[in-house]
């Protein structure tokens, strides 16, 4: 059973950063997809922000050149580096694990990014 622990979230300035990270255990790192989703106030679905595996990565083209998204396989854990920060980024972001088998899938328990002046 995968636990994925997020950290990192809080409040941003406006053209600041935030770094958000998630520690996975219980699975093996290398077979997952890892992603970050993001769902912002008054939203009902998670939009996916950044996903990274061994192969292959995604940035959702609204934040690229603003945020980064990097893996440590050797401590398990996925990062999202987020600069010039928007209003607009404002949501609860949530950490995913999804293996590449299709069968499993893991969320963590989310983490508030504010980005107000």
């Amino acid at each position: 059973q995968g636990q994925l622990v997020e950290s990192g979230g809080g409040l941003g300035q406006p053209g600041g950063s935030l770094r958000l990270s998630c520690v996975v255990s219980g699975i093996d790192f290398n077979q997952y997809m890892m992603s970050w989703f993001r769902q912002a106030p008054g939203k009902q679905r998670r939009e996916l922000v950044a996903g990274i595996s061994r192969t292959r990565e995604y940035i959702l083209d609204s934040v690229k050149g603003r945020f980064t998204i990097s893996s440590d396989s050797a401590k398990n854990t996925v990062i999202l580096q987020m600069d010039n920060l928007r209003p607009e980024d404002t949501a609860v972001y949530y950490c995913n694990a999804h293996s590449t088998n299709l069968l499993f899938s893991y969320w963590g328990q989310g983490t508030q990014v504010t980005v107000s002046s």
